[in-house]
């Protein structure tokens, strides 16, 4: 009965979106800012959907392992609504996140070092998800396939009901895609992303402990965001550049800014993703090649970034 909760979780989701939309007047919108690559109001109401969807699987499958997981995650998602609708301070969303991390690791047995690195991790995950939600589909697509080959992952490492959460979360992520695939009708807002970050680096850890995966898969899997935010966070410090404020320096964002469609960059980014899960599985299968694996990883985005880098170079000399 478990695998009712991938299905479900994609119904609810459909439906929940689909009667926000074809209902709502007041919805809350998400408005072009510093960082926007888009140039109309577009309600953030993804992250209703998508934990709607999360919620009712979570029905199906709240055993002992996944029970702090969840309790951290909904709790997060209340306090992302509310940041949504009314906007809340950014040291009382980080204190949350803090709070959020060290409590779900706690639960789970982490402790000492190990839980201070856990909750950096988690809480660096959380946040990061967010700042890369900044293209149509982008944060969808992330979450279908990453969610998807944890959910492989774990159902050929026998853990089931891990396997069956995963993928109850990248069937409501597909879902959501219906309405966020470029042109986006719906953005994912902090509701979303916020959430799912913190499911990527949460469940991540929890299948390491558990010995479903080892600790490199689940951040090759989710690669394509880690690396960009984290090499564009390096990059802008280490340029002088006030960190904490709206930017378009990513390396997804100067792809749209160099004439790239919303959809061109996540078909291509699609590719990337499924690449990196594919390489995944393959320092899973294979742990003896795993030097090699992580050195192709590199070369990849390394010349990804080499030729971004070369056009945007080129694009503000012919100014």
């Amino acid at each position: 009965m478990m695998w009712m909760a991938p299905l479900s979780a994609f119904i609810f989701c459909w439906l929940t979106l689909a009667s926000l939309l074809y209902c709502g007047k007041s919805l809350p919108m998400d408005h072009p800012n510093a960082r926007s690559l888009h140039v109309t109001p577009t309600p953030r109401i993804g992250g209703l959907g998508i934990m709607a969807g999360v919620l009712v699987a979570s029905v199906w499958l709240a055993d002992g392992a996944l029970l702090p997981v969840m309790l951290a995650v909904f709790a997060l998602a209340a306090i992302s609504l509310l940041d949504d609708m009314r906007g809340l301070p950014v040291a009382l969303r980080f204190l949350a996140h803090f709070i959020a991390a060290a409590a779900c690791l706690l639960a789970l047995g982490l402790t000492g070092w190990a839980l201070l690195l856990g909750t950096l991790a988690v809480v660096w995950m959380t946040n990061l998800y967010n700042f890369m939600d900044g293209s149509d589909g982008l944060a969808g697509g992330m979450t279908t396939i990453g969610f998807g080959a944890l959910a492989l992952a774990a159902w050929l490492g026998d853990a089931p009901y891990l396997a069956a959460f995963c993928a109850a979360i990248a069937a409501s992520a597909l879902a959501f895609l219906r309405f966020n695939f470029p042109p986006a009708r719906v953005f994912m807002g902090d509701a979303g992303s916020i959430p799912l970050g913190f499911l990527a680096a949460a469940l991540g850890i929890l299948g390491a402990m558990q010995n479903v995966w080892p600790w490199l898969f689940p951040l090759l899997v989710f690669s394509p965001f880690i690396v960009d935010a984290s090499v564009t966070l390096a990059r802008r410090a280490l340029g002088g550049e006030r960190i904490w404020q709206a930017h378009r320096s990513h390396y997804y964002q100067r792809v749209v800014l160099l004439g790239a469609t919303h959809r061109q960059l996540a078909v291509t980014v699609y590719v990337l993703m499924l690449t990196m899960a594919a390489l995944a599985f393959v320092l899973r299968s294979f742990p003896q090649h795993a030097a090699w694996v992580l050195i192709l990883s590199a070369a990849t985005y390394l010349l990804i970034f080499l030729a971004v880098d070369f056009r945007w170079r080129c694009a503000r000399n012919e100014i």
